[in-house]
């Protein structure tokens, strides 16, 4: 398979930028990916993502193998053409949500067989089929392994029979992706809260060979910033240091300020879509609720600082009436303000590791959430 190239351009301390080098397009690092769950970023035209600042964004295996169907989706093109989206596109296993449907599903060493949530329909989902969901079907620029997200808390021996399921999955994923010249494949490293696990898992994650970048999994599942922040710090180091580095699922922008602070370089999280349907604006002070009544009659921009113009262009007056009206305008202006929001703090962490300063970045903007 392809392993794109990975310039890193600047480092400080153990964060670092870079330009991961697909056949698409270059991914400028450290990166949020917008979540297009259902091959939609949820409200916001793809131009307008594109000229949020996003070089990527996300597919969901799960969603599109049941509606519209992957074999539909193949057969219209794949799925950048289907979403009208001509950058990298990465897409997840579907392990995540599978793991999430403990009432629908059953797991064995084939894989999880499982119903629809839609229509209650049967399904396998397996290392194999993953593979052809995302790499054949779908089209994705890079591809997951398949694995399964260990739930937390976890005991040691649970959360080591997880690892080593994810890592047998991972050779599995590695022998059905097969030779992609135009695509590459991401290992997850498992291990749940424990140190060595996840040393261990990483470790032979890279001895497997033929990986194109590392994502660590089974975090943002419910175990806090802080032990989020402590896993990090025992997990990066064993990664290697010319591939890209992914956090699954995370986050808030305190999340992200903290791992990239930590060596990560890769992100999604459907927060910004999902918040904007909920009248949520997001800051580098954290969310305000547009909601409030001390909005109805305030004039000013949603966030001048940011260059956008669902950010500069409607005051937040205006977007509390749409809001409490329940028009649809209102979570379309959201979502769009907080994907630029989101995609301004990368660019603004970019310069800051560049510039070298990214430690004073990171204390100031701690200091502002608090």
């Amino acid at each position: 398979m392809a392993v794109f190239p990975y310039d890193i351009h600047a480092t400080d301390g153990r964060a670092r930028t870079g330009t991961l080098r697909t056949m698409r397009g270059d991914i400028q690092t450290p990166a949020f990916m917008p979540v297009g769950t259902a091959a939609t970023v949820k409200g916001v035209y793809m131009d307008h993502v594109r000229q949020a600042g996003a070089d990527i964004i996300l597919g969901n295996t799960y969603h599109l193998m049941l509606r519209p169907g992957a074999e539909r989706i193949a057969r219209l093109g794949g799925l950048h053409k289907f979403c009208g989206w001509d950058g990298p596109m990465l897409t997840d296993s579907g392990g995540f949500q599978v793991w999430s449907l403990s009432k629908l599903r059953k797991m064995s060493e084939e894989g999880v067989e499982f119903r629809s949530h839609i229509d209650g329909s049967k399904h396998m989902l397996s290392p194999e089929r993953s593979m052809e969901i995302q790499a054949e079907l779908l089209g994705a620029d890079i591809c997951m392994q398949f694995d399964e997200c260990t739930p937390f808390p976890a005991t040691p021996d649970q959360a080591r029979a997880s690892m080593e399921l994810s890592l047998r999955w991972g050779a599995r994923s590695l022998a059905a992706f097969g030779d992609r010249p135009d695509q590459t494949l991401f290992a997850i490293v498992q291990g749940s809260t424990y140190a060595d696990l996840r040393a261990e898992s990483a470790q032979r994650s890279i001895e497997a060979g033929g990986y194109g970048g590392y994502a660590i999994g089974g975090l943002a599942v419910g175990e806090g910033h802080e032990m989020m922040c402590s896993v990090l710090d025992v997990t990066t180091p064993h990664l290697p240091a010319d591939r890209p580095r992914y956090l699954m699922g995370v986050g808030k922008p305190i999340d992200l300020v903290e791992a990239v602070y930590r060596g990560v370089d890769m992100f999604d999280c459907v927060i910004p879509t999902r918040s904007g349907r909920h009248g949520q604006v997001w800051t580098d002070t954290g969310p305000y609720n547009i909601r409030k009544a001390e909005f109805a009659e305030d004039d000013s921009p949603l966030d001048p600082a940011i260059d956008c113009p669902a950010s500069q262009n409607y005051s937040k007056a205006y977007v509390h009436h749409l809001i409490r009206s329940g028009e649809m305008l209102g979570q379309m202006i959201l979502s769009r303000h907080n994907i630029a929001y989101f995609e301004d703090l990368m660019r603004r962490i970019r310069t800051e590791i560049t510039s070298g300063t990214y430690d004073r970045f990171v204390s100031d903007f701690r200091a502002a959430w608090a």
